[in-house]
């Protein structure tokens, strides 16, 4: 009888030890987490990067480049990291005014070539950083 009682005692040693360890590294990933900061997860980069890759191809008309700049520029405002935010090169440079409507506009009736290029390094690698603009003749 002693040895049964013993032998639970160190059944409930070893399950309060394992239940310890497992807490201790669920504190652990989510300590680890939070000191990533924003890193996002590969869907939440597939979602952000969907606004803007749907813009990009070789024959763009300008209409639907101010399209993409309004959808930056809403982007660029409401980025709660500047990691997020997207700038725009090439033929269309964008610069938000005071009533938060892009400074240089497309001309509609022009074509031109999107390319988005994506962020290699940092937390948040993959995400849609610039998109380069080009007026094509």
């Amino acid at each position: 009888m002693e040895n049964a009682s013993k032998a639970l005692i160190i059944a409930g040693a070893i399950l309060i030890s394992i239940l310890i360890i497992t807490l201790a590294i669920l504190v652990f990933g989510q300590a680890k987490g939070a000191m990533d900061g924003n890193a996002m997860s590969s869907f939440e980069i597939e979602q952000f990067n969907q606004r803007f890759t749907q813009f990009e191809g070789t024959r763009v008309r300008g209409a639907t480049v101010n399209s993409m700049l309004s959808t930056i520029l809403a982007n660029n405002i409401s980025a709660d990291d500047d990691s997020r935010k997207i700038s725009v090169s090439g033929a269309i440079t964008m610069n938000a005014t005071d009533n938060g409507l892009p400074t240089t506009k497309a001309n509609t009736g022009a074509i031109y070539k999107v390319e988005c290029k994506f962020s290699d390094t940092g937390a948040n690698r993959g995400l849609v950083k610039e998109i380069a603009v080009t007026k094509v003749p």
